[in-house]
């Protein structure tokens, strides 16, 4: 989420700004006090909110506390629907990641790390981010079906969806693995190089 809201009409901006409180302050919660010992009564007289304004911004505990993870995936399939994909579509998907990653906030990199790292002590966020990963993917595969055409091969642009985000998942989760190191453009470069790599690991042997 962009940090400047001012051009948005002012219920936006309001709606906004609660959403991210909610998303920040439950990142601060769960961390201090561990995600299951948090309750939601906890983190709505935290941000002093409704449950009823609460579910207006996010659908579960879960999915406030995977915040950093749909802010990136709702900003790239916005950028997929809206972009041409043109050459192979591999490298298209991800210079698409690469631009969508630079255009997040700057806070979102520390934001995403304290996600995963959470998801990683807390079976509930573990099985709820692995459904969501499944959503995304199958959102993914639409999105570019649309922006494609019909004609494509659908089991061949499942399957490099596939791959993508496998590829995505192996960096991010060796990223996080090195504390974040380089922060932004550590990941980035992480992302890059992983991606090299699939041709090798493609055929590599048992």
């Amino acid at each position: 989420m962009s940090d400047d809201l001012r051009d948005l009409p002012l219920r936006e901006r309001k709606k906004a700004r609660t959403r991210r409180a909610l998303a920040e302050t439950a990142l601060r919660l769960f961390t201090e006090r561990g995600y299951d010992a948090t309750t939601l009564d906890d983190l709505c007289d935290a941000v002093e909110v409704s449950k009823r304004t609460f579910f207006r911004n996010y659908p579960s505990k879960e999915d406030v506390a995977l915040a950093a993870d749909s802010d990136l995936w709702s900003a790239y399939l916005d950028h997929v629907a809206t972009s041409e994909m043109d050459g192979p579509l591999l490298e298209a998907l991800r210079l698409a990641l690469g631009t969508t990653l630079s255009a997040m906030d700057p806070d979102w990199d520390r934001r995403f790390l304290a996600t995963r790292e959470l998801a990683e002590a807390a079976p509930a966020l573990q099985a709820h981010s692995l459904g969501y990963c499944q959503d995304t993917t199958r959102a993914l595969v639409e999105a570019v079906h649309g922006s494609v055409g019909a004609d494509t091969d659908e089991v061949l642009l499942s399957l490099t969806v596939e791959i993508f985000v496998a590829t995505w998942r192996t960096a991010s989760l060796h990223w996080t693995a090195q504390g974040g190191r380089g922060g932004r453009d550590g990941l980035t470069k992480l992302v890059e190089e992983t991606f090299a790599k699939l041709p090798a690991a493609l055929t590599s042997t048992a």
